[in-house]
């Protein structure tokens, strides 16, 4: 009689030791958006559980290696970077910088160390995306303040193929190479695609997340022959990838790795409402591929932000919102108002100023001034709110293009707000602690949000976020961890805000309990421990990916 053949047992799950994230920003570098934070906070939580983590992104013109404790590598090496009809190379060289993240396992268990990309075309870079105002001033026919480089496509290759590179020299095989954003979405198509790339990477896997979809961030180029020439992918590959007539990076990537969006309403948002409109209906072509979204809330690491620790984060004075403890909060709010008013912020340029004596709760907002971001509708909301109720005062960090800042600064100059509001133009992450921790409420009326870190951070310091429920604001519980409406304009946002000043006024025991209620949720529901996982299933899934078949276009 035959043997009765037992089941197959179901196939370990790959192991994951290795991870390099490719990224335009590293919180504590360079940044200017979520991306800063997403890629430090990832990348510790990851080491943290005994991988092998590597980051790379460029060397900027506005920073100093040597400060900012990096050592030069002796692995310079040329890459080619061919325009149309003209043969180039451009050098990159490295610095580098070992981390132990805090928290972590004991040497020889988990490891993180950063590279920096030093090429020319990103030493002439005042920005990380965009022209300054001191590019503007030194050239103002070629730089205007607040718009893109130029040479976007070019910068976002250079890195790419600066950090295959930098892997095979130091002969790394990484199992996931993680990229941000559209900035690195055809690493996976070039490490699939291109001989020398496609032999030794043959066993590693590599995952794209979408941090912002929105039309402009997708890092297309509508030139195609130079989209071909300057990152060597066969022309099959760039005309089956076309949204709106340009070569879309996300696209291209999703034959070749697993794609994921920073929240899960965002990425149903994508895929299954008309909210895609804002990206190019680019969540509707993936899906019209078989492509399915992830969706992964973002992590944050509470102890960053833990306003009982003062003297790290600049803080006047500690505090505990997790218990109701909010003396020192008080102080932090005088001493910031004390600084504004005789002048003495330092790194930012100040429009307007703060009453000591100022009555009523603190408005703040953090945060690009840009229409996404929800800008406009502020300008409008205070425009309104503000000669209708005399006891409130707004405090605002940030910058963006031009329009916006002059209209806040107006706002702030305006003789019948004098000591209401403040606009502190620029950013420094020492002073937004101290913002946070002054504020009583968060303003973030995004038009549309992939995640939201400044809501998780305003509620560690006991600052209720007052959001436009959209994307991954979702997470924020109207009148259980902060203010939440549904419309997106500017007389819901004031009356959201007349909510919370009413609340705030009649009933202060709830907003002890909606700050206490915050902090707990994050600690159960949202720490990168907790996160990590998600991606690290996101990974397995990754070095065994089919994506689909796409025909070649026209």
């Amino acid at each position: 009689m035959a043997k009765k053949q037992a089941p197959d047992a179901p196939s370990p799950a790959p192991a994951i030791s290795s991870v390099w994230l490719v990224t335009r920003e590293y919180e504590g570098l360079a940044g200017a958006g979520g991306v800063k934070d997403f890629s430090r906070q990832l990348a510790g939580a990851l080491a943290r559980t005994g991988r092998r983590v590597r980051v790379v992104l460029p060397l900027y013109g506005f920073m100093q290696p040597e400060k900012l404790g990096f050592a030069p590598l002796d692995h310079a090496f040329d890459v080619d970077m061919p325009y149309v009809g003209v043969e180039r190379r451009e050098l990159v060289r490295i610095w580098e910088r070992q981390e132990r993240p805090a928290g972590g396992p004991e040497r020889g268990q988990g490891s993180l160390a950063i590279y920096l990309l030093d090429a020319q075309r990103y030493r002439e870079k005042g920005g990380v995306y965009t022209y300054t105002a001191a590019e503007e001033a030194a050239n103002p026919l070629l730089h205007k303040q607040g718009a893109g480089h130029y040479d976007y496509f070019a910068m976002n290759v250079l890195l790419q193929k600066g950090a295959l590179g930098l892997m095979i020299r130091l002969g790394e095989r990484p199992e996931i190479i993680h990229c941000q954003d559209g900035h690195t979405a055809i690493l996976p198509a070039l490490m699939r695609e291109i001989e020398g790339y496609r032999h030794h990477f043959a066993a590693s896997g590599a995952v794209v997340t979408i941090h912002n979809a929105g039309r402009g961030y997708h890092q297309e180029v509508d030139d195609l022959p130079f989209a071909q020439v300057i990152t060597g992918l066969p022309k099959r590959l760039i005309t089956a990838n076309l949204l709106d007539g340009g070569f879309d990076p996300f696209l291209a990537a999703s034959s070749y790795a697993p794609l994921n969006t920073v929240s899960e309403n965002y990425a149903r948002e994508l895929q299954e409402t008309n909210d895609d409109l804002l990206t190019g209906w680019l969540g509707h072509h993936l899906a019209a591929r078989g492509v399915k979204l992830a969706g992964i809330t973002n992590g944050i690491e509470p102890e960053a932000y833990d306003p009982r620790r003062p003297k790290p984060l600049g803080l006047a004075a500690g505090f505990d919102p997790a218990k109701g403890e909010m003396a020192g909060k008080a102080k932090c709010r005088r001493a910031l108002v004390r600084d504004i008013a005789g002048g003495a912020i330092t790194g930012v340029t100040q429009e307007g100023a703060l009453d000591p004596e100022g009555r009523g709760p603190l408005f703040t907002f953090i945060g690009r001034f840009t229409e996404q971001k929800g800008v406009d509708k502020l300008e409008d909301a205070l425009a309104s709110l503000l000669p209708h109720d005399p006891d409130f005062q707004v405090l605002i960090q940030g910058s963006g293009s031009r329009e916006h800042e002059e209209a806040l600064a107006r706002l702030a100059t305006a003789e019948p707000y004098r000591g209401r509001v403040c606009i502190l133009r620029g950013y420094d992450p020492l002073l937004a602690n101290q913002v946070f921790a002054a504020g009583d409420f968060l303003l973030v009326p995004s038009r549309y949000e992939p995640c939201g870190l400044t809501d998780f951070i305003a509620q560690l310091f006991g600052n209720l976020p007052i959001v436009h429920h959209v994307g991954g604001l979702v997470k924020v519980i109207d009148r259980k961890t902060g203010f939440a409406y549904k419309e997106h304009s500017s007389a819901a946002l004031m009356g959201a805000m007349q909510s919370a000043l009413r609340l705030y006024r009649e009933q202060p025991a709830t907003i002890a309990a909606m700050q206490r209620e915050a902090v707990r949720v994050i600690h159960e529901q949202y720490t990168w421990e907790t996160v990590v996982k998600q991606y690290l299933a996101l990974y397995r899934e990754a070095l065994t990916f089919q994506g689909p078949r796409i025909k070649a276009g026209p």
